[in-house]
């Protein structure tokens, strides 16, 4: 019996000491010395991994030469300079209306005789066509016979004058006779305007007076005019368009000629409402055609528009550009190059090409070393022409891609860069 107890005690103490009962008596001995020393290293070690991932945002790449040519890295200096904003603007040239005339006839006739042709040059005041003008000869007899009506006043409020001072005649006869004197006089005055309008000058009406003077008195006054009105250009320069022939119609709102002088013409620049602050009255302009790849004429800026185009958002600049060999032709397209030049000011400024954005922010690729490439983060200023200012973040003297950063910001995308060789 005693035995069974004994058994069964034992057999009690063992499952208790099996399943965890008591306190657990580790095989671990306590921490010495050498433990602390392992834990004070565990925690230096954590410390580079830290710098390493700062070193990590200062990403850069190594590429070799030979991968720098295929991709078409360019690097260059950062440095300042004289910025000058350089702006392309398409456009277009045209006569200069300031020196270009419509020629039409001022009254209604037919076209006589031609005197000029398509592209020839022409002086200012040199006939161009004559017009056979029924309207023409009566305007003349119409001032002719009022000349002669304003003579015989004249003569009758002379004599009116005498007649008045020696009391011989009424004052209301007088006052009647000098209205009738001035009436006619304005009558006079009236149509010689008219004539003048025409194209007859002073000279030509007085000859025409004088005309009439010299007739006799069975003489129709009609046949002192003549039907035929010669049109004269009203400056020099080139026939550029004729709308007419010999023995046509015409009426005074029909154009029959233009001339244009074709020493200077006008270059219709489209710019952009971001170009404005760039262009100015002062602004030095190029203006380039594919006419003539080797050539540059100059142009002065003579009206910046007051308006923007609704649908382009485009505003129209007017350049004047020399002309003296004709080798521009209007409605020739062309390219116009505006520059301004800070007065005395240098500015770092780079390539617009060198400039990336990456998460939000402005980036350059510098050359740290032969063939290692890094990360800048910088701050740009104004865009000058196809330049950008550098605001802060690059230093003169720094190596940077000018050429192919697109190319090396694609690889950092990809999460090639942070020391990272790239064959």
């Amino acid at each position: 019996m005693k035995k069974w107890t004994i058994f069964v005690a034992t057999l009690s103490l063992f499952l208790f000491i099996s399943c965890g009962g008591g306190e657990k008596n580790t095989a671990t001995p306590p921490p010495d010395q050498h433990d602390h020393e392992h834990e004070g290293q565990q925690q230096e070690s954590q410390e580079p991994e830290t710098v390493d991932a700062e070193k990590d945002e200062h990403q850069d790449m190594h590429l070799s030469p030979q991968l720098q040519k295929e991709w078409g890295i360019v690097v260059g200096s950062a440095a300042s300079q004289d910025v000058s904003s350089q702006v392309k603007l398409p456009g277009i040239l045209t006569v200069n209306q300031n020196r270009t005339a419509h020629i039409s006839s001022l009254i209604r006739g037919k076209v006589a005789s031609l005197a000029v042709d398509l592209g020839d040059n022409v002086r200012k005041g040199q006939v161009l066509l004559t017009i056979n003008s029924p309207d023409f000869a009566q305007a003349q007899a119409d001032f002719l016979q009022t000349v002669a009506k304003l003579n015989l006043s004249r003569k009758e409020y002379e004599r009116a004058k005498l007649l008045l001072k020696e009391k011989a005649l009424e004052e209301r006869e007088f006052l009647r006779r000098e209205a009738e004197y001035e009436k006619l006089s304005t009558e006079v005055g009236g149509l010689g305007a008219i004539l003048h309008s025409y194209g007859m000058d002073h000279e030509q009406t007085d000859e025409l007076i004088q005309k009439c003077a010299s007739r006799s008195p069975e003489d129709d006054l009609c046949e002192l005019a003549d039907p035929y009105l010669p049109v004269p250009s009203p400056l020099s320069g080139t026939i550029i368009f004729r709308d007419i022939i010999i023995g046509e119609h015409v009426e005074p709102n029909k154009v029959l000629f233009t001339t244009s002088d074709l020493s200077t013409l006008w270059a219709l620049l489209d710019a952009y409402e971001k170009d404005l602050p760039f262009i100015s009255k002062d602004s030095q302009v190029t203006i380039l055609s594919t006419l003539h790849p080797d050539r540059e004429f100059t142009g002065k800026i003579t009206h910046i528009s007051d308006t923007i185009d609704e649908k382009l958002r485009t505003i129209k600049i007017r350049v004047e550009v020399k002309n003296d060999k004709r080798m521009l032709k209007p409605n020739m397209y062309i390219q116009g190059m505006v520059k301004n030049k800070a007065d005395g000011q240098k500015f770092l400024a780079v390539p617009e090409e060198a400039v990336q954005t990456l998460d939000g922010e402005k980036i350059v690729f510098i050359l740290e070393e032969k063939d290692v490439f890094a990360v800048q983060h910088i701050e740009l200023g104004k865009k000058i022409g196809n330049r950008r200012i550098i605001a802060s973040g690059l230093e003169e003297g720094q190596k940077i891609v000018i050429q192919g950063a697109f190319k090396l910001k694609a690889e950092l995308n990809k999460g090639t860069f942070g020391q990272t060789h790239v064959h």
